[in-house]
């Protein structure tokens, strides 16, 4: 299996500290490359993957304010879909923007939507319903609008967070600095409650930070601004409780579910997802608003931290997410068979008259076509890109880009890439009848004889 990962390229994947979708995408990458699946990622060059990187643009934008997102969100799209025939499915996290180009490939495009960042956008996702594949993050963020492969939880990988089974005494806000995200609700609560607040995250409204946070820093409210994987591994496993007070229906919600991997409990407004992966009493608290917030910090010693982490292991892994991924490309690929796709590559028809059919062959780097014969057809076959090495009844003749060679009818014969680049033929067939029934296999790699 081929997967072409499209990741948002707003930050590197993984990204160094922010970079929510990013660091989904990284990890669902990774997980799927230790599987064995073979996944071109698609992000900044600066990221990092035990993949196949493809790149056009160098840094992510929200790190380099010389990179102008709209012109290279267009150019980073725009190479993986001149590429999509290499791929037996595109898994896209770039939202809506990339199923503008579904209708020119026949490459099966599957879409994780992590969340709607307003209703505007739902008539892109509506044009497409039923021709693109949609994954939904949480069964809180489906559109009724919209039909869905599956809802996949996001994953995590527990080794990046350390169970705390002591904690220190002050409370976490961890995430944006946005009226979304409940910046102001989580000072009033932790004033409500008489506790110490460390908050951590972007600034992502600067007057939404000046009027709303700024004014309330001190002792008892501290900002430490953006922090990164050790950071915030320890911030978040040494505080009493992570404080999730958002003001909308969260489609996930990453720090969550990190917190609690570190044994912390969550307190949270109840809206959009929270229900999800908040278990009243096991691992948090649901509430309507700061009065219940405050009080619920009074109750937080009663939950038992161990059974935080718990519940993240039998739930929300990184291997869970990935096996989850895997049945949905199992179930899309099968359902989208395509005859120009094989295990040794693919090809695409150029000419199909009843005289004569033409085609150009791509062969993945290290694997070769069946030995076969023809009975109704011979073939001319020109090398365009690479280098091959042809199997011609029992001789071997290696093929450079510009040479080629013919295959007389009812010759066994074969086209094998013993190089790590991939490389393509033109394959002109001529005879009487040009159906795949006239091919006999005498040996193949993926047993078809």
């Amino acid at each position: 299996m081929r997967v072409a990962m499209l990741s948002p390229i707003a930050w590197r994947t993984p990204p160094r500290h922010y970079g929510p979708w990013e660091s989904v995408v990284s990890l669902l990458t990774e997980g799927l490359v230790a599987q064995g699946v073979d996944v071109t990622l698609f992000a900044t060059a600066d990221s990092r993957t035990k993949g196949t990187l493809r790149a056009v643009c160098k840094s992510g934008y929200e790190e380099n304010s010389k990179i102008e997102p709209k012109v290279w969100e267009c150019l980073h799209i725009s190479e993986l879909f001149e590429r999509a025939d290499e791929y037996d499915l595109i898994h896209n996290h770039f939202d809506f923007a990339p199923l503008a180009y579904s209708g020119l490939v026949t490459t099966p495009l599957l879409t994780t939507i992590h969340g709607f960042s307003s209703p505007r956008i739902l008539p892109v996702y509506e044009k497409y319903n039923g021709k693109a594949f949609y994954v939904a993050i949480s069964e809180a963020d489906r559109s009724p609008k919209l039909d869905y492969a599956a809802t996949i939880h996001h994953g995590i990988d527990l080794n990046d967070f350390t169970f705390e089974p002591d904690p220190a005494d002050y409370l976490l806000f961890f995430g944006r600095i946005h009226p979304d995200k409940g910046a102001k609700e989580a000072i009033a609560i932790a004033r409500a409650a008489g506790r110490k607040l460390i908050m951590a995250g972007i600034i992502q409204d600067e007057s939404y930070y000046e009027f709303e946070v700024e004014p309330y820093l001190g002792a008892d409210v501290d900002y430490v601004g953006s922090v990164g994987p050790e950071q915030r591994n320890v911030l978040l496993g040494k505080a009493s409780a992570l404080l999730h007070p958002i003001n909308f229906n969260e489609p996930f919600g990453l720090s969550v579910i990190e917190a609690m991997s570190c044994g912390t409990p969550v307190i949270a407004f109840n809206r959009g997802s929270m229900p999800e992966l908040i278990r009243p009493g096991l691992n948090g608290f649901l509430v309507v608003d700061v009065g219940e917030a405050a009080e619920a910090v009074e109750e937080i010693h009663r939950i038992d931290r161990a059974a935080c982490r718990q519940f993240v292991e039998e739930n929300f892994s990184t291997a869970r997410m990935v096996d989850d991924y895997l049945r949905v490309y199992e179930q899309i690929i099968a359902q989208t068979k395509r005859e120009d796709h094989r295990p040794w590559g693919y090809y695409r028809i150029l000419a199909d008259e009843p005289d004569h059919k033409v085609k150009r062959i791509h062969v993945y780097a290290g694997k070769r076509l069946s030995l076969q014969k023809h009975q109704r057809r011979a073939e001319h076959w020109t090398m365009v890109c690479g280098e091959g090495v042809v199997t011609l009844d029992g001789r071997q003749i290696r093929l450079k880009k510009g040479e080629f060679i013919d295959i007389p009818r009812g010759a066994v014969h074969r086209m094998e890439n013993q190089t790590d680049e991939k490389m393509a033929f033109i394959e002109v067939q001529l005879g009487d009848y040009f159906g795949e029934d006239d091919i006999v296999r005498l040996e193949d790699d993926f047993g078809r004889t």
